[in-house]
């Protein structure tokens, strides 16, 4: 038996049919085809497949995708407009914040509820806002700067640039 539901997903409304038991990861890697979502652990303990649910971090291995009817979801394809990259994302990158990407989306997004919460953190605030996300590569020092520094873009009202902008 499936369930009508209507969920804005990127800015975009959508009107899907789900089994009640679906995880909203699964909506969207295997119905809406976006898969920035990872699925890491399955068991919420890495992050990765963490998006913004009405803005707020979630992660969306324990959220069912019914839960989701008549709300935002927000992922790593909906934060910035295609082929241009959000001042978090610039900061990653600039930043080196990121290695193997795994986990770099959840990371992303887990920053931008943090960011939202708080405009200003310190590195305290910033390592227990992401300590729900886990990366296997890094040694979170350069995540943490880019976290600063792109507290620093957005508090100077920087926007999306294209991609490959210097």
């Amino acid at each position: 038996m499936e369930v009508p539901i209507r969920v804005e997903v990127n800015g975009e409304e959508r009107r899907l049919a789900v089994e009640p038991r679906t995880l909203l990861v699964g909506l969207l890697r295997e119905q809406l085809g976006l898969t920035g979502t990872h699925v890491g652990c399955e068991t919420s303990q890495c992050g990765a497949c963490t998006v913004l649910l009405d803005g707020e971090a979630v992660k969306s291995c324990t959220v069912l995708a019914v839960q989701s009817d008549g709300r935002a979801v927000t992922t790593i394809e909906g934060i910035a407009a295609k082929g241009t990259l959000h001042p978090i994302q610039r900061a990653f990158w600039d930043e080196h914040g990121l290695q193997c990407g795994f986990c770099t989306p959840g990371m992303i997004l887990s920053t931008a509820a943090l960011l939202a919460e708080e405009p200003d953190p310190d590195e305290a605030t910033i390592r227990h806002g992401l300590d729900g996300n886990l990366c296997r590569c890094t040694g979170y020092h350069n995540i943490v700067r880019a976290v600063q520094a792109a507290s620093t873009r957005l508090a100077a009202g920087e926007a999306a640039q294209p991609i490959g902008a210097d």
